[in-house]
């Protein structure tokens, strides 16, 4: 083992746990993390600060995913292969529990998407359509996000791809439904509001 093989995998963690979205938003005047769903990511920022500062939020957490496993496909050697996965995994973990936020944050989704369009780009033309799909003829992004994501698995698995990523695939998906699980319990009861539906800035649910 080298020093890069510890390095990179901190490193990826470090950039996956710059929260993006609170830092663009603030230009608002509020921290999202008290209004909305309390959420640091794309979906929360577009509801109150709007659609452009949102898109920004998720352009810059899915490059979160994207720049680690790129770089670390630079640098290390074809028998290093699993250091790339924990980059991918310390990435969307960094974002989910940010050292900068004590150990709080964002849901995954964006830096997951990264971590995939890094990997395998054939794997996400199967499950952002899915994601769109669901989103919009629901209303709810979050039902689109956990679809998606559990989306990515059997994808990769029928294109061949290397078993390391599944299990990366797998661990993230994981990770991705755990976060969600107060979304799938409002799912469940019918309580989940719809991305249309403007949150009130000083409302925050849970």
């Amino acid at each position: 083992m080298n020093s890069l093989s510890v390095l990179l995998p901190v490193a990826a963690y470090l950039v996956g746990s710059i929260p993006f979205g609170l830092l663009l938003s603030r230009s608002s005047g509020i921290d999202i993390r008290q209004h909305g769903s309390g959420n640091i990511g794309a979906t929360n920022v577009s509801r109150l600060v709007g659609k452009k500062i949102g898109f920004l939020t998720l352009l810059f957490d899915a490059a979160k995913g994207w720049l680690p496993i790129i770089i670390a496909g630079l640098l290390l050697d074809d028998n290093q292969i699993l250091v790339t996965a924990f980059c991918g995994a310390a990435a969307v973990t960094g974002h989910m529990f940010s050292i900068f936020l004590r150990f709080k944050g964002g849901k995954g989704v964006a830096t997951a998407l990264g971590v995939f369009l890094a990997l395998s780009p054939q794997a996400l033309l199967i499950s952002v359509p899915i994601f769109f799909l669901i989103a919009f003829t629901t209303g709810f992004v979050s039902l689109g996000s956990l679809l998606a994501s559990a989306a990515i698995l059997p994808a990769l698995y029928f294109l061949g791809q290397p078993s390391w990523q599944l299990w990366l695939a797998a661990f993230i998906i994981l990770m991705i439904w755990i976060k969600h699980h107060q979304n799938i319990r409002r799912l469940l009861n019918g309580t989940e509001k719809r991305f249309r539906d403007k949150e009130p800035i000083h409302q925050k649910t849970a």
